[in-house]
């Protein structure tokens, strides 16, 4: 036994060695890795940050360009509201110019001209004259027709009053 002993022995050792190699490549590997993602952990921070600036760059050109639009969009939007208060009023003034004069010849056809006025007022004031001295000749004086079938001529005196004239066939007419 000691003959196999000895024999395993020396391959007892190089399986140690080539275990105790697989270990140290193992190990070796392991720290290769552990310093690839130190690394790779390194680059993604680095990466994080530059991806972090570039998009706040890029939304800072955005909003930037965003706030110069809408700056134009308003400008736009107060030149578009000024040319339509400016119709408005154009439009509200031809409006009010329209019905004033359309007011103005409805005024000019109806109604009399002055020398029309003026020569109402005078035949206004003959009639006047006229009247004042119908009434002072009698125009007052109340007329009917009496009697039967309204065949007469009747007026109403007041009885008031004494009756006149040499028979006595006169009476007063009633208002004078």
């Amino acid at each position: 036994m000691t003959e196999n002993t000895e024999r395993d022995a020396p391959t007892a050792d190089k399986r140690m060695v080539k275990f105790g190699l697989l270990m140290e490549a193992a190990v070796t590997y392991q720290q290769s890795a552990e310093e690839s993602l130190n690394r790779l952990k390194a680059h993604t921070q680095g990466l994080d940050t530059i991806v972090r600036e570039e998009i706040r760059r890029t939304m800072v050109e955005e909003l930037v360009e965003l706030s110069e639009e809408c700056r134009r969009a308003t400008r736009a939007l107060e030149a578009l509201k000024g040319a339509a208060n400016l119709r408005f009023a154009c439009l509200s003034i031809g409006i009010t110019a329209v019905c004033t004069g359309l007011a103005l010849a409805v005024l000019w056809y109806v109604l009399p001209r002055p020398s029309q006025i003026a020569a109402l007022r005078a035949e206004r004031d003959r009639y006047a004259a006229n009247i004042a001295q119908l009434e002072r000749r009698g125009a007052r004086i109340e007329l009917r027709r009496c009697g039967e079938g309204d065949a007469r001529l009747c007026v109403h005196v007041d009885t008031q009053t004494p009756a006149l004239g040499s028979k006595r066939d006169y009476f007063i007419v009633k208002g004078y």
